[in-house]
C-alpha cells in the first residue's frame, strides 16, 4: 500500500504527502516501482521537479543513470572516476547513461560522457532499439544531436518500425539536422516498415520543399 501511495504522490506531484511518507519510511525509495524503475527515475519521467528534490533529501546514494537523468554532472564525473566501466552500463529498463542523459536533454552531462568515450551507438535493450541519436532528434535537442554525430553516432541506424534519424528529422522539418545527417552519410532511400522514405514523411507533414530536396539528392 505504501509503495502504491509513493507512486501516486510521484505521478500527481504531491510532494507534501510524499515528504510525510518518506519521513516514516525512506526505505521505500529502494523499491522498484510498477514501471520497473526507481521512484527517483519515475519522478524524472513525470518531470516533477519538486518531487525529485524531496526524494533526493531522503536518499544517501543514487545510480549513475539517476544522476544523468537529473543532470548532476559533477556527480556523474565523480562516479566515472571511481568506476569507469559503468559508462556504458545498462539500466534496469535498458538504457545507457548516455541514452538517459539524452532523453532528458542534459547537454552538460552528454558532453561529459562523450568526452569520456561513452559509446553513442548502443541502442536501448527494451524492444524498441532506440539509439541516443533517435532520442536527441525526437526531443529536438539539436546541440546534443550534433555532439552525438561528431562523436561517431551512426546516422543510418534503425529503431522500432525501421525508423532512421533522417526519418525523424524530415518529419520535424528540421533542415539543419537534415543537412548534418546527409553530410555524414544518411541514406535517403531507407524506408520504414510502412514503406515511407524520409521525403515521404516530410511531405506528409507539409514540408514540401524539404521533401523535394530529399527526392532530388
Amino acid at each position: 500500500m505504501s509503495l502504491y501511495k509513493l507512486e501516486e504522490y510521484i505521478e500527481t506531484g504531491n510532494h507534501h504527502d510524499l515528504e510525510i511518507l518518506l519521513r516514516a519510511d525512506a526505505s521505500l525509495l529502494r523499491e522498484k516501482t510498477s514501471h520497473d524503475i526507481s521512484p527517483l527515475l519515475l519522478a524524472c519521467y513525470y518531470h516533477k521537479d519538486q518531487v525529485i528534490k524531496t526524494i533526493l533529501n531522503h536518499l544517501t546514494t543514487i545510480t549513475i543513470h539517476e544522476a544523468c537523468a537529473i543532470g548532476l554532472a559533477p556527480q556523474v564525473d565523480m562516479m566515472l572516476k571511481q568506476k569507469p566501466d559503468v559508462i556504458d552500463e545498462l539500466s534496469s529498463h535498458g538504457f545507457t547513461p548516455l541514452g538517459i542523459a539524452t532523453h532528458f536533454g542534459q547537454e552538460t552531462v552528454v558532453r561529459s560522457l562523450l568526452a569520456k568515450k561513452a559509446d553513442p551507438n548502443i541502442c536501448s535493450q527494451n524492444g524498441y532499439h532506440v539509439y541516443p541519436l533517435h532520442t536527441a532528434l525526437t526531443g529536438q535537442y539539436d546541440q546534443i544531436s550534433k555532439m552525438l554525430v561528431e562523436a561517431g553516432a551512426e546516422v543510418n541506424v534503425v529503431q522500432n518500425a525501421r525508423i532512421t534519424p533522417l526519418h525523424i528529422a524530415a518529419q520535424q522539418g528540421s533542415i539543419d539536422m537534415i543537412i548534418i545527417l546527409l553530410e555524414n552519410g544518411a541514406d535517403i532511400s531507407l524506408k520504414t516498415d510502412m514503406g515511407a522514405t524520409a521525403a515521404d514523411l516530410a511531405f506528409e507533414k507539409g514540408f514540401k520543399e524539404i521533401a523535394t530536396i530529399l527526392r532530388s539528392n
